[in-house]
């Protein structure tokens, strides 16, 4: 347990949490929202430092990064909580445990045991993900330095939900970063996941000004969030902010709370990639359905195959220092040759 940052005194002795959108406002013993935050005596602790719950060596493809180190390895972690409650979550245990009342799970581990386990597994990123990395803020920062000492790219899988003022400071060692753009109706965030909207919005666009590499992923649920007008606002927004963000539109399977609506079709995937394309975005993948059309990567500008994949498997790199073959033109990311000056 250490202080958290990101917070202040407020009156009658209440903290005010600032770590993310949702400004908990604590008093004595209180905690937050995602159920690791707690109030001491005037002082904001970060309960789930070091509780390390989840690590596994992953494709980065699976986060899912495709304009970052194609077909390398990523070193996954994570520590229990979150700020968000969907209904939907895929790894419930893990995330909603603290705030339902399980308890903070996991056994401790140093940031430099991340870091090495990470080198030693021949890995190339660590990605902070599997819950919300935003609750873990301090732990993924403390690995994140050593880390980028080691040659190694940091990365966020993250529902968006962090302040502006977090994810300033995470500049000097956040590389990149997949937001989860749930939908594009506050509804939908109110209902289904217990957040709004525009929060999301706006770390999107300020992800792209402090220059921090962003892709984005919206699982499509029938009937929730797959109807073509609402995609093609969101599309619409993300081309907005930069037509070459990649956007993945992928698969839902019934799950934790969610278990009405059916699985999501191919149909719909490629019909969400079509809206996205239209709409102007360059870089649209169809995802967790393996062998569909929209796993590969493609040049815009000529139509080159670039890179080949079935499902997290990459099978073919044609990419030449991150250009076109081609054509020449310039393909957007984090490829090997630039790793250096990335780090």
């Amino acid at each position: 347990m250490v202080e958290a940052g990101f917070y202040e005194c407020e009156e009658a002795g209440r903290l005010r949490c600032r770590l993310c959108a949702h400004s908990c406002s604590l008093g004595e013993g209180q905690v937050g929202l995602c159920g690791v935050r707690e109030a001491r005596e005037g002082v904001l602790y970060s309960l789930s430092y070091g509780r390390l719950a989840a690590a596994a060596v992953d494709p980065i493809e699976k986060k899912p990064f495709f304009h970052v180190l194609p077909g390398s390895k990523s070193f996954s972690v994570a520590t229990p909580g979150c700020n968000m409650s969907c209904r939907h979550c895929q790894n419930a245990e893990l995330s909603q445990g603290p705030r339902e009342g399980r308890g903070i799970r996991g056994r401790f581990a140093a940031p430099e045991q991340i870091v090495e386990a990470a080198g030693s597994r021949g890995c190339r990123s660590i990605a902070y993900t599997y819950s919300e990395p935003t609750v873990f803020y301090e732990y993924a920062r403390d690995i994140a330095g050593l880390a980028r000492e080691k040659g190694l790219l940091n990365l966020f899988v993250t529902n968006g939900y962090i302040s502006a003022e977090a994810l300033r400071a995470s500049v000097p060692w956040l590389n990149g970063a997949n937001v989860d753009l749930k939908a594009f109706s506050d509804e939908f965030y109110r209902d289904v996941c217990g957040a709004r909207l525009e929060p999301v919005l706006e770390t999107i666009a300020l992800m792209k000004e402090l220059g921090i590499w962003v892709e984005v992923t919206t699982l499509l649920i029938p009937g929730y969030n797959d109807a073509p007008t609402e995609l093609g606002r969101l599309a619409e927004f993300l081309a907005g902010l930069d037509p070459l963000i990649p956007w993945h539109v992928t698969a839902f399977r019934p799950t934790h709370k969610l278990l009405a609506p059916p699985p999501t079709s191919v149909e719909i995937l490629l019909r969400a990639r079509r809206i996205g394309r239209a709409a102007g975005l360059a870089y649209v993948y169809a995802g967790n359905v393996p062998g569909n059309e929209g796993e590969c990567t493609d040049c815009p500008a000529c139509g080159e195959r670039l890179i080949t994949r079935r499902g997290f498997a990459v099978e073919k790199i044609a990419l030449r220092q991150g250009t076109c073959p081609s054509c020449a033109a310039a393909v957007p990311g984090i490829f090997a040759d630039e790793v250096a000056d990335s780090c």
